[in-house]
């Protein structure tokens, strides 16, 4: 059975947060797979060595969250094009005679996450505002930009920082300063918090939504808290809210199926599952 059993994990630091064990050892039951999904905290100055010793260790794969995702860049024998214009990868696939490749699903998992919400939505349906200019927040723009939108709003707190990916990027990005995001998001079709404000242990995102057309659609890439103080107002306005938790999900799929050879379901148990583990 030793050869049989598959492996994979998450690498982070810290890694007590993530709800990746939970959700992939879920799959894991239901499949009736003979394998274990484990977090692994590993130091940034261990990365290199950790990363060497997966294949060595027998595991088919990992998932890589903070802060290692730019530089396990570096570490692998492969990288795919979407994950090189992100500029990190959040997913680490072991091949044959150990070659490891390296990919990101974070951007196509936020897609469908607002996908799941309003099926009709798509990223050219018109201007979509983005709040940071992290790496979140580009995996988030790659995405949007592969599947067709023509404007995004970058607003962030570093003006430079938004106005770099803007270069980087092309004419769909705009960037714009932080003191007009209550203003520039009147007209937008969707606006996304891709900081880390409104997570658990920060300050609350701080941004007035008095101009927010009700029918704009509003998401935040947070998940713990699985409401977020940004989504409630938005929600009690009467926008449509999507909170991180789709985004997780959805990433996942792709990851597990390259690990396990399963394409595995997004059932309401297992979105139970996770949002129980929040009451805890």
């Amino acid at each position: 059975m030793a050869g049989e059993f598959k492996l994979a994990g998450v690498m982070g630091w810290p890694i007590a947060q993530s709800r990746s064990p939970i959700l992939h050892n879920y799959w894991i039951e239901k499949y009736n797979l003979n394998g274990r999904y484990v977090p692994l905290a590993v130091q940034p100055e261990r990365l290199a060595d950790a990363i060497r010793g997966l294949p060595a260790l027998g595991f088919r794969g990992c998932n890589l969250t903070m802060p290692h995702k730019q530089l396990a860049m570096t570490m692998v024998d492969s990288v795919t094009d979407t994950a090189k214009r992100i500029g990190a990868i959040n997913c680490i696939v072991v091949g044959d005679e150990g070659k490891m490749s390296g990919t990101n699903n974070d951007g196509n998992g936020y897609v469908l996450s607002v996908q799941e919400i309003a099926p009709r939505w798509k990223p050219s349906d018109g201007p979509i505002a983005i709040l940071g200019a992290g790496g979140a927040a580009r995996a988030v723009v790659v995405a949007l930009l592969e599947r067709g939108a023509q404007e995004i709003r970058l607003i962030n707190r570093t003006f430079e920082k938004a106005e770099r990916l803007a270069r980087e990027f092309g004419r769909a990005i705009t960037p714009l300063a932080w003191d007009r995001r209550a203003d520039v998001i009147s007209d937008v079709a969707l606006l996304t918090n891709a900081t880390n404000q409104g997570m658990i242990g920060k300050p609350k995102l701080d941004i007035s939504l008095d101009r927010l057309s009700k029918a704009t659609l509003v998401s935040d890439l947070i998940y713990v808290p699985p409401e977020t103080a940004f989504l409630a107002a938005a929600k009690e306005r009467g926008n449509v809210t999507i909170n991180g938790l789709g985004m997780l999900l959805h990433q996942a799929r792709p990851a597990f199926e390259a690990w396990f050879g399963i394409l595995p379901d997004i059932t309401a148990d297992l979105r139970k599952t996770i949002m129980d583990t929040f009451k805890t």
